[in-house]
């Protein structure tokens, strides 16, 4: 295990954010490694085993992991123009980023990647010839988005933006001081550098540009970054396991508890986090019975409550999410 050292000045503090989602092409390239895990979470086992019995879904995502396996292989480097900023606006505007990458660039690249690993022969036209390659590149790529990414984000989605409400809570309580100190222990803030464990050993100095923390559903175990220093700083975390829904953590007989319409609205004032006094406004009800229905809402694994300063706030997790797309419109 390495580590990456962030340098930050006073600037880059005041221009550290979170990323307003998960980033699309991150997700395709790191949801590959996914696929490869020996020790499967059980966080990503129903979208492995939902695509494995969807012949459709594996061969439309063939051709983007052809690409995938050759240009993301194990290995502590992968290229960089997989995963263009303008991802962040959308996977269109990544994917046209990647159509508009230079040749030198993919040269470059390349031959960096040929440094950690033996490549194919035909990524040789990647570099030589880029037009028509690149644009199979990005065809293969939005294929595979389109078969092992869009049809799950029910899944995903609910569980990158809890996570991201509960760090903006931190962030908006406690400054990014607070954000930073929320992601222990694989970051660990001492002004001013911050500690990210990471794949390999490496000193990024942020120069004033600030630092955008990427929430993704993909990422596992230590985040990641971008290879050249000069790119736009970023840092992909993997959202905090709680958020993700993981069989057997519900208590038994708590759903059946959850029927009922005051806490069919206590758990719709939820959505998009709330303080036990919040809830108690948007649902109607008393402060004390607000607290009561949180209970059995965290119980069922349908909230999570963490403290955010004096309050405690309350966040949906991706299973509450579900059971709040359900609910008829009477009941929210």
């Amino acid at each position: 295990m390495g580590l990456l050292r962030i340098h930050f000045t006073a600037d880059d503090v005041a221009r550290t954010t979170v990323a307003a989602g998960a980033d699309p092409l991150w997700e395709v390239v790191l949801s590959r490694f996914r696929l490869q895990d020996r020790d499967k979470a059980p966080a990503f086992r129903p979208w492995e085993r939902a695509l494995r019995e969807s012949p459709a879904r594996l061969s439309g995502m063939a051709s983007g992991l052809r690409w995938l396996t050759a240009l993301a292989p194990e290995a502590p480097y992968f290229p960089d123009f997989l995963t263009p900023a303008a991802a962040r606006d959308g996977l269109e505007a990544g994917l046209d980023a990647l159509r508009a990458t230079p040749s030198p660039r993919f040269r470059h690249e390349l031959a960096l990647l040929a440094r950690h690993t033996p490549i194919p022969a035909w990524l040789g036209a990647l570099a030589d010839r880029p037009s028509a390659p690149v644009a199979e590149l990005a065809t293969a790529l939005a294929g595979y988005h389109a078969a092992a990414i869009a049809p799950y984000q029910d899944l995903i989605q609910p569980a990158v933006e809890a996570d991201r409400a509960w760090r903006a809570g931190h962030l908006l309580n406690s400054g990014v001081e607070g954000l930073l100190s929320s992601m222990k222990p694989m970051l660990r803030w001492r002004w001013p550098v911050l500690e990210v464990d990471y794949s390999v050993d490496r000193e990024l100095h942020l120069r004033g540009r600030g630092l955008t923390l990427v929430p993704s559903f993909f990422c596992r175990r230590v985040p990641v970054s971008l290879a050249d220093p000069d790119l736009p700083p970023v840092l992909i975390y993997p959202i905090d396991a709680a958020f993700r829904w993981q069989p057997g953590e519900r208590t038994p007989g708590s759903v059946v508890a959850l029927m009922g319409a005051t806490r069919a609205a206590v758990l719709q004032a939820a959505d998009g986090g709330a303080t036990t006094t919040e809830l108690a406004r948007r649902a109607g009800v008393s402060l004390a019975a607000a607290s009561r229905h949180a209970k059995v809402l965290r119980e069922a694994g349908l909230i999570r409550s963490v403290r955010r300063g004096p309050a405690v706030l309350n966040l949906l997790t991706p299973l509450g999410s579900g059971l709040l797309g359900s609910l008829p419109p009477a009941s929210k």
